[in-house]
């Protein structure tokens, strides 16, 4: 239903409810208001025509029809037998078969009060009457009666109910007029509310409608605030949205962004040129973007909702680093870097170190052997001291060269670990063995706690015992008189956890994060002094991560640090 009609009907209700209470009023009250004027004036005759009745019986059949007109009602002369002993509208002869009036409600009520007022259908003219009877009269005469139509009630009461409903009629047809016309005033500002609502929402420029009803103009203001708010916010969107494509097109590593289907959402200029694909050349759904078995398993363990941290991918002869991070929609964003420059340069410098390491171990011998028999046979004591500061330095320049070598094999690929089932209760005693001396001499303790499900776990022997050796050296390097060197290994899921840990000096926070890189020192000025490499926890985490394990370190400054190391136990099927 339009507005209009909404309007003429609620309207239209609500003036036929005020005309039908207007006219139930006019029946109920003016009725009863003229009834009783009638009442009233009937019981004032009533009593006119009992003091005007003559004391003689017999006269009062022509008493009644001659006082009747000249009062205009029917009267009534009753007897205390309820016999009628003069009546209006009957002659003397025809009083006798009157019914009795004893029974009469006006009659009992005037006997018994004084007056008695009563309404009923007259059984002679079968219309409604007014009776009124008075108690009184000439001796023998109970009561006397008048009687009246209410016809002229009923006609004025009708008259009455007449007007009104034309004065409703004629209301109704001018509330339909000024309905159709506020209905219509207030739908145009509505529909053209609506099509102001369609064009903001179309992005187009709105045209708001003018309106002085107080409602509406309230609701023009708010949606014409909305309007200028989200132009506002479009405008702030849109700059962002291209300062954003800019700043992705701009870099230097390659971004794909997927729906949750896996379609390829965004993609930037490097991604396209590390991808091998054209300029705006469609791409395919990101399963099947990839070939490489690698790849595919990384793209659906991103499309799963997994973090994939840096994994590195061969991909046309380009070393690529992919990082995936799941979006909020169920896609994923993959970010390649293209690494290839760096791993040839890295592999620049691994043969490099080995060719130079390997170059050096031959004189490095040579001058440490030179060094030690001078050193022997040189009986002056500067010249010994000399020849074995000469002796100490070769050796260390050995042990340099030396962890030079394993890390580049080991980088290299050219070392794999032989896996076997290690007792790491013994290998752990037999590795401190050449420590013990040494460590009593610092006055260092020293504890193995192996829990019964660890006993053993699946490693290479010869790695295991040069990541415990690196460890050992570090520990009892960096741990005071009084300390204590501790070993533990403990059940992991799906592996073994062993922790070398020490109550030395520590490492500071901010130094924590390198300290499994080559040649990184925390504290470099002690380090050379004490004779360390800088390589031994780079060779540590390269070992472990050969057996597909990983390596944490924690450390509290000043109360010691523990080396984590973590051996799967999937490895023996590796």
């Amino acid at each position: 239903m339009t507005l209009a009609g909404r309007v003429f009907v609620s309207t239209g209700l609500l003036l036929a409810a005020t005309v039908g209470g207007l006219i139930v009023a006019a029946d109920q009250l003016l009725r009863g208001h003229l009834e009783s004027e009638i009442a009233d004036g009937l019981e004032h005759e009533a009593q006119l025509v009992a003091t005007l009745l003559p004391n003689d019986s017999s006269a009062w059949p022509d008493a009644a029809r001659t006082l009747g007109p000249l009062v205009g009602h029917r009267v009534t002369l009753i007897d205390p037998k309820g016999r009628v002993r003069g009546d209006t509208e009957f002659d003397r002869d025809a009083l006798p078969q009157l019914e009795n009036h004893a029974g009469r409600p006006e009659v009992r009520q005037a006997l018994a009060t004084g007056v008695g007022r009563d309404q009923r259908l007259s059984a002679s003219t079968n219309e409604r009457r007014m009776y009124v009877a008075v108690r009184g009269g000439p001796p023998g005469l109970a009561a006397v009666r008048l009687s009246t139509t209410l016809a002229a009630v009923d006609q004025a009461v009708g008259a009455v109910q007449r007007g009104v409903a034309l004065a409703g009629l004629a209301a109704l047809g001018i509330a339909a007029v000024l309905a159709w016309m506020l209905s219509g005033a207030i739908a145009r500002r509505l529909v053209q509310l609506g099509q102001a609502a369609r064009a903001i929402a179309a992005g187009e420029t709105p045209a708001f409608p003018d309106s002085r009803i107080p409602e509406i103009a309230e609701h023009v203001l708010a949606l014409r605030a909305m309007h200028e708010q989200l132009v506002q916010r479009f405008t702030a969107l849109q700059r962002e949205r291209e300062e954003t494509h800019t700043l992705i097109e701009s870099m230097a590593d390659g971004l794909l962004a997927t729906d949750a289907s896996g379609n390829v959402a965004t993609v930037n200029t490097a991604a396209r040129r590390l991808l091998s694909r054209r300029p705006f050349e469609p791409l395919p759904p990101v399963t099947e973007l990839f070939h490489d078995k690698r790849a595919r398993e990384l793209v659906r363990a991103a499309l799963d909702g997994r973090d994939v941290e840096q994994r590195e991918l061969d991909l046309e002869g380009r070393a690529l680093l992919v990082t995936s991070r799941p979006l909020p929609n169920g896609g994923a964003l993959l970010v390649f870097r293209d690494v290839t420059e760096l791993r040839r340069l890295e592999a620049v410098r691994r043969d490099f170190v080995a060719n130079v390491s390997h170059e050096l171990k031959t004189p490095l011998t040579s001058i440490a052997g030179y060094a030690e028999t001078l050193a022997a046979e040189q009986g002056d004591a500067t010249g010994r001291k000399f020849a074995d500061t000469i002796l100490s330095n070769a050796r260390r320049m050995q042990r340099l060269v030396d962890d030079l070598l394993d890390l580049s094999r080991i980088e290299s690929g050219g070392w794999q670990p032989v896996r076997r089932v290690v007792d790491v209760a013994a290998l752990t005693q037999e590795t401190w063995a050449p420590f013990g001396d040494r460590a009593r001499e610092q006055g260092v303790r020293f504890a193995v706690e192996i829990a019964p499900d660890a006993e053993t776990t699946v490693a290479d022997p010869d790695a295991l015992r040069q990541i415990l050796t690196n460890l050992f050296d570090n520990a009892l390097r960096y741990t005071p008189s009084g300390g204590q060197i501790s070993v533990q290994a403990d059940a992991a899921p799906d592996g073994v956890m062993i922790a070398v840990a020490d109550t030395g000096s520590g490492i500071a926070p901010q130094h924590l994060p390198r300290i499994f890189e080559r040649f990184y020192r925390a504290d470099a000025s002690r380090s050379r002094a004490q004779g360390g490499t800088g390589l031994g926890l780079a060779i540590v985490k390269h070992l472990v991560e050969a057996h597909a394990g990983r390596v944490a370190a924690e450390s509290v400054l000043g109360r010691g640090t523990t080396i984590r190391l973590f051996f799967p136990a999937e490895a023996a099927s590796a």
